[in-house]
């Protein structure tokens, strides 16, 4: 059973939603104890991260997904929520985050190295390129296009945590993960085939751990 976090700001319909399509069976609650019952949890999130953390913070839902990670069972980060996962971030001021992941979350410059300008915020179709497609969640996934809509971008100096990049005009980090912590910048739930396949994927590693429990 997979739990999505109802924090409040999260795109819980379609989420679900996708989960429903892929016949995976899933808890939307703000409960920690119902939370704390489930094989696998989805951090969904659209808005500002301050925002986001403050929630996560006053309801203990910040230290329960710690304690979760930090108990080896499967997580996902989507949108805003990847970006939860990591150190800090510069949105409207500095921001602890989770601190599962190494990095910190900074606005797009809207200028490449050589000067050139690009559109703030990255909204669109962008391909995938995977720097590790032997991670669980991409194993046998097509580095096809997904959707993205974000102005707040992952910096890290660990390039082990990466495990897909998209470009545009600047390198995104599209899919992050180390161990059973994982997350995507783009929405999978508004990524067609290759969005779904990556639900999919993540179905499978939960399914694999109840099984490796049992």
């Amino acid at each position: 059973m997979i739990g999505i976090v109802d924090y409040g700001m999260g795109n819980l319909h379609s989420v679900s939603k996708a989960l429903e399509r892929l016949g995976l069976d899933y808890v939307l609650t703000d409960s920690i104890e119902e939370l704390a019952e489930m094989d696998g949890l989805i951090l969904p999130g659209v808005g500002a991260f301050p925002d986001a953390m403050d929630i996560l913070n006053e309801t203990g839902l910040a230290a329960f997904i710690q304690d979760w990670a930090f108990a080896r069972k499967p997580l996902l980060g989507i949108c805003l929520g990847m970006q939860l996962l990591f150190e800090e971030s510069d949105e409207h001021g500095k921001t602890k985050g989770i601190c599962l992941l190494p990095g910190r979350i900074e606005r797009f410059s809207g200028k490449t190295e050589s000067g050139e300008t690009y559109k703030v915020p990255h909204m669109g179709w962008n391909k995938l390129s995977f720097t590790n497609n032997e991670h669980p969640l991409l194993e046998g996934v097509e580095e096809g296009h997904v959707y993205f809509v974000h102005s707040y971008v992952v910096n890290t100096d660990d390039e082990s945590v990466l495990l897909a990049t998209s470009d545009y005009d600047v390198r995104v980090p599209a899919v992050v993960g180390r161990g059973y912590v994982m997350g995507t910048q783009f929405h999978p739930e508004k990524s067609s085939t290759v969005g779904m396949s990556i639900l999919k994927k993540f179905g499978e590693l939960v399914e694999k751990e109840v099984a490796e429990r049992e």
